[in-house]
């Protein structure tokens, strides 16, 4: 694995593009649509790179509500290819291979991801803490409650969770996050390569996604690095009405809010309107 060094923290929000290897992305971009898979998340990634991506997330199973699960052996065969050619890249960006599986995790971290990106927080797979410390990388901890009998799904909107209760949501997600802390503590990933993210769209209701943006300066006592990704997801659509492709407006609101409420990382589709939006924040917040 090359290094990269880790990202300064505080100094601005990092940006990091979403490379859906699947056929059935939520977002409609999964490049499983189309032959030459590599050879456009290829062009993608170099997209968001001249966008201003400093991360690039690399995924080969859609966790949208509804979705069915992928095996390993296709789980690999989807993302590694893509992996290898974008490790090879000379543009001095951080590879995060989006996968809560440890063999897919070892595989992408030894040819030349970075980072994992695990939304089950390291409690799907037994071994991903002691892959994530055995390579020395950087763990992306996710809050999940995401059950299949909890998701609705609509022809025009997409899915959504319903039913989903907490005794008190943010101290339930904040107890939930740092017990996977405690996972990855114990096996000896150093807390300075620990990333939390709260979860939006996770085993949430609509309601809940909006309580959590608008609280999530709440998890910065925590002390670790905060992910949002917001973007182009239900909690949008349900708000506004509005399917996948017509969502740009809302994850921007929802991005610039997590900025001010201290967001360090934005997980995003559209790179170069969020690029854009972030920066102008951080201008108006820094005057």
């Amino acid at each position: 694995m090359s290094a990269i060094p880790l990202p300064r923290w505080g100094e601005r929000t990092y940006i990091m593009g979403i490379i859906n290897v699947t056929p059935d992305s939520f977002s409609g971009d999964g490049l499983l649509t189309e032959g030459q898979v590599v050879e456009r998340a290829l062009e993608q990634a170099r997209r968001f790179v001249q966008a201003g991506a400093d991360i690039l997330d690399i995924g080969g199973e859609s966790t949208r509500p509804g979705s069915k699960p992928v095996g390993v052996e296709e789980e690999m065969a989807r993302v590694l290819p893509v992996v290898e050619v974008l490790a090879r890249q000379d543009w001095g960006v951080i590879l995060s291979v989006d996968t809560y599986k440890a063999a897919v995790a070892e595989a992408a971290l030894r040819i030349g991801a970075h980072w994992v990106n695990d939304v089950w927080a390291l409690r799907a797979d037994e071994h991903m803490a002691e892959v994530v410390a055995r390579y020395g990388a950087v763990v992306i901890l996710m809050h999940n409650r995401s059950q299949p009998e909890n998701a609705e799904l609509r022809e025009r909107l997409g899915g959504r969770y319903v039913n989903i209760a907490y005794a008190n949501l943010i101290e339930d997600i904040k107890t939930e996050l740092l017990a996977s802390v405690d996972l990855a503590l114990a096996a000896g990933v150093p807390r300075e390569r620990i990333i939390l993210d709260p979860g939006i769209g996770f085993g949430k209701t609509v309601e809940q996604n909006l309580h959590l943006i608008r609280h999530l300066d709440a998890f910065k006592a925590l002390g670790f690095p905060l992910l949002l990704g917001p973007s182009r997801k239900s909690f949008i659509g349900y708000t506004l009405n509005l399917p996948p492709d017509q969502r740009l407006e809302g994850t921007l609101a929802a991005a610039v809010l997590g900025v001010e409420r201290g967001a360090d990382i934005l997980r995003v589709h559209d790179v170069e309107a969020v690029v854009r939006a972030v920066r102008m924040a951080e201008a108006i917040l820094r005057a």
